[in-house]
């Protein structure tokens, strides 16, 4: 795993450790917030990219290549 050394503001500090007093926890909760924030951001992008080119009519509703599904 690797490292990254962030610094933070006083305010931002305080109001985490409010949050998420305990040490090991507080990573998880860093690392979460990353993980959610890159989320974010991809789904932000997938979706600028469809709204700059979105399927047609016939690509949307052809489903004749879709896989069976089963249970």
């Amino acid at each position: 795993m690797k490292s990254l050394l962030v610094q933070i503001d006083e305010p931002t500090y305080r109001a985490l450790n409010r949050v998420v007093p305990a040490n090991r926890q507080r990573i998880e909760f860093v690392r979460a917030a990353i993980r959610n924030a890159i989320r974010e951001t991809e789904g932000a992008h997938m979706r600028q990219a469809y709204l700059k080119q979105p399927d047609s009519e016939t690509e949307a509703d052809d489903w004749s290549t879709s896989e069976e599904w089963k249970r």
